[in-house]
């Protein structure tokens, strides 16, 4: 499924991310992380640790390697 998240949907991806900046994450990071939940993603994969640490039930944060580990499994 493809899914466009443009400046029209502002609004609602900014208040996602106000959410996320109460746990501490940079605004920046949380407008993506809010991004990705706005489309439903199952995932959001990340590198950063300050990032991998924001616990949520509406996205996985996952390491590459984490990724890559949960998808071998599933086949």
């Amino acid at each position: 499924m493809k899914f466009y998240v443009g400046p029209e949907r502002e609004a609602e991806i900014a208040s996602i991310a106000a959410d996320i900046m109460k746990t501490g994450i940079k605004e920046k990071d949380a407008f993506h992380v809010a991004s990705a939940i706005f489309a439903k993603c199952d995932y959001f994969i990340s590198t950063d640790i300050r990032l991998l640490k924001l616990r949520s039930d509406k996205i996985k944060m996952v390491t590459p390697i984490e990724f890559v580990t949960e998808m071998e499994g599933e086949e």
